[in-house]
């Protein structure tokens, strides 16, 4: 149904559409629709399969309001491919799946029509998100899908394979597990996937030939890659085992972000968005030429609506479909900030623990203005995203792009006050002086949680291939230390912690600093390193262990860690720091951090006695030893110590209070579930908040409001909820005796000093 043609002076110019473009699917009728406003004519063309044969029917679309084409079947056609055909400038363009394409077959030139519900594992719809109160409890963990299982001694029945990465009970050649088991036994709450929809890059027809490629490369956004399927020829295999990985992760606790690239697509002329509606998702320079601050030929427009319709609506469909727990957005700051905040805004609607975060920069220049880019510096202004931390990334181990740099760890020189920048979560701190932080001359971050602390991921160099590199003199005992120191500060700051795949056995790439499309020899886990460096993996698990256990290294606001951090002795290659007041309810009441970068010991004077929790390899948290006047640091080392100041009141605050919030609780419905699910965090804030330092009228005004309490109509308020930092608020203010309660007990813990 050819139509006349349509001509727009600008981009701005074409009607948009705020409809659905998904494919509407029942087994009564199938819809399929299209926006392409220059479209003068749309054809539908349907397969029996994904690939190798010839199309039994060819329908035409018919015209609706703003740009939209459509046609309706009245019949079930699940498990039938199809392709779209524009008529623009008088030329029939290349055939192509629809960029709204749910399911597609080989290499991902058709879609099918499928019905989702026969995609889903056994028990899907019982599958959950994981819980998560406040960003910076995540600790983070970037993998590729195939580098895990795909080397030989790795003994995979799925190598490379969704299956493979979840596979239980597997043990490499030297009898160490591998895949999933060793996630989990590394402790940490989320693993992010390198981009996992469906890219160019691969021929899924020829797969017994060896192919890798990180994933930056989009083909279809809303479609899983085949190469990690067992049946890439099948549509709804990679659907249906995709699933059956998150569902696994989820089994085990474990959270599942997905690395997206929205930013610019794997080809330009023969793209599905340029098949659609030519150059209209596109930047361009002045000239007409594609513009370019992906670095990857070409960059997408998301100030433009339908550009960010699509965005938000495919963001949605992964988290609801696909049950994942947050993204990575790659080069956002090519993105506008408007577009990134409707998409955090949309997410955690859905899932609220949902964590979003990306990179704050650009790999080139941009036609979008700079206050408009979604960068590091305008974090800020998206109060729900996480931005990368370069400034410790590059401080701890010298600059990316600077093969021979060194850091703090290798031995460079004024680093101190950009690490302390990493240690704070880039927020601003009295303690702090910006202008000599790398990279920044303020505080970028408006919450801790929003800096994504990390010393590598795929980029660049491995951690471990960097220090090599940058410090050919050192021996591998010093370059194993230094390792170790690096990650050390990242897992005891307050931004959100964030590891890359084998730094946990000192992976290497055997120095490729961008293996993007390099052998499986270069990219692969090699799991022999995890018996030869089994002393760095112990130093992970508990370093891990020590974040998860202690509260402090974790502080949720700005506020707290200004209240709470302070930086003590600071000299060169020497960064030490105290947190205080039994810091977001940790049940010590105080921590000193000690790095050491030199390479000698160093004897740092105390003035009281603490007890000994990390001291070089060894991980006590009992405190079995203490120290009092000076400690011996040992060179290129972490040290922490703590102390912990509990009186003979203890018990009985934390049988008054537990009972007196039980009784809230029991009276408030579905809110008793929350209570007894948090009862473990609740039972440690109030032992932390008990200390010698609370006099006795403090019981005696606890006993007159636990009377109060039990004497009046104060349990019957139905507003009362748990919020994620563990403090009750009152929605009403009507309840006097219970905001009294309230009051004092938030009085309570803040008073320690």
């Amino acid at each position: 149904m050819e139509q006349n043609p349509h001509t727009f002076s600008s981009f701005e110019e074409y009607p948009t559409t705020d409809k659905s473009l998904w494919l509407d699917y029942s087994k009564e009728q199938t819809t399929f629709k299209i926006w392409s406003p220059r479209a003068t004519a749309v054809k539908l063309n349907l397969y029996k399969t994904g690939n190798d044969s010839e199309v039994f029917e060819t329908l035409d679309l018919s015209p609706e309001e703003n740009g939209v084409w459509f046609k309706t079947i009245e019949k079930d056609l699940d498990g039938i491919y199809y392709t779209y055909q524009t008529y623009i400038d008088d030329n029939w363009l290349t055939e192509t799946p629809g960029i709204y394409a749910k399911a597609v077959g080989v290499n991902g030139n058709r879609a099918m029509v499928f019905n989702a519900e026969n995609t889903n594992p056994k028990n899907w719809e019982q599958d959950t998100y994981v819980q998560l109160d406040v960003a910076n409890n995540a600790i983070i963990y970037e993998l590729h899908i195939r580098n895990i299982t795909i080397q030989k001694e790795a003994n995979s029945s799925y190598p490379g394979k969704y299956l493979g990465l979840i596979e239980k009970g597997v043990k490499s050649t030297q009898n160490v597990p591998t895949a999933i088991d060793h996630i989990i036994r590394l402790g940490i709450t989320h693993v992010h996937l390198l981009p996992t929809f469906d890219q160019y890059s691969i021929d899924e027809t020829d797969l017994g030939t060896p192919q890798f490629n990180w994933g930056y490369d989009p083909q279809n956004y809303n479609v899983p890659e085949g190469s990690f399927s067992t049946n890439p020829f099948k549509a709804e295999v990679r659907i249906k085992e995709f699933k059956t990985m998150v569902q696994a992760f989820h089994d085990a606790g474990i959270g599942v972000v997905l690395d997206v690239v929205y930013n610019h697509t794997g080809v330009k002329e023969t793209s599905n968005f340029n098949l659609e509606n030519p150059g209209y998702y596109y930047r361009f320079n002045e000239d007409g030429s594609y513009s370019n601050a992906s670095g990857c030929g070409n960059e997408t427009a998301s100030e433009r609506k339908m550009t960010q319709k699509f965005m938000i609506e495919s963001v949605k469909y992964w988290t609801e479909e696909y049950h994942l727990d947050g993204f990575r957005f790659d080069l956002m700051a090519i993105h506008d900030i408007e577009t990134m905040n409707l998409i955090a805004d949309e997410v955690n609607k859905i899932n609220p623990n949902a964590i979003i975060y990306g990179e704050g920069w650009v790999g080139g220049d941009s036609p979008l203005p700079e206050e408009k880019r979604a960068l590091k510096k305008h974090i800020p202004q998206m109060p729900k995203i996480a931005a990368f931390s370069d400034n410790i990334r590059d401080a701890i181990k010298g600059a990316v792009f600077h093969d021979t740099s060194t850091g703090f760890v290798s031995g460079a020189k004024f680093t101190e006050e950009s690490i302390k920048c990493g240690i704070v979560g880039a927020i601003q701190h009295p303690q702090v002086n910006y202008q000599y932080v790398n990279y920044s001359n303020d505080a970028w971050a408006k919450e801790p949680w929003q800096a994504i602390n990390y010393v590598s991921c795929h980029d660049n160099f491995t951690l471990y291939d960097k220090l090599k590199i940058s410090r050919p003199d050192a021996s591998s005992y010093e370059i194993k230390a230094m390792h170790k120191l690096s990650t050390a500060i990242v897992l005891t700051s307050q931004g959100t912690p964030f590891l890359h795949e084998g730094s946990e056995m000192m992976s290497t790439k055997k120095g490729d600093h961008n293996s993007y499309k390099s052998p499986d020899s270069i990219n692969e886990i090699d799991w022999n390193l995890k018996v030869k460096n089994s002393d760095v993996l112990d130093y992970y698990k508990n370093l891990i262990k020590l974040r998860k256990e202690h509260p402090a290294f974790r502080m949720p606001t700005a506020k707290e860690v200004q209240d709470n951090l302070r930086f003590k002795k600071i000299d060169d290659g020497l960064v030490s720091y105290q947190l205080r007041n039994n810091a977001n309810f940790d049940s010590w009441s105080k921590i000193l951090v000690i790095f050491n970068a030199q390479t000698h010991e160093i004897n740092y004077e105390l003035d009281q006695t603490w007890k000994i929790a990390v001291l070089k390899d060894n991980f006590d948290f009992e405190g079995k030893e203490s120290v009092t006047d000076n400690v011996i640091v040992p060179p290129i080392s972490m040290m922490v110590l703590f102390q912990k100041k509990m009186n003979a009141n203890v018990k009985y605050y934390k049988e008054q209070l537990l009972g007196l919030i039980e009784k809230l609780f029991i009276e408030t419905g579905d809110a008793r579930s929350r209570f007894l699910n948090c009862e473990e965090k609740l039972k440690s804030a109030y032992l932390a908040s008990k200390t010698e330092y609370n006099p006795k009228e403090v019981i005696d005004t606890w006993d007159a409001l636990w009377h109060e309490l039990n004497t009046k109509a104060a349990l019957t308020n139905k507003s009362i909820e748990l919020k994620s930092s563990y403090f009750l608020t009152v929605k009403t203010k009507k309840n006097a005796s219970l905001e009294k309660f309230l009051l004092f007990f938030l009085k309570e813990m803040s008073r320690l000093n």
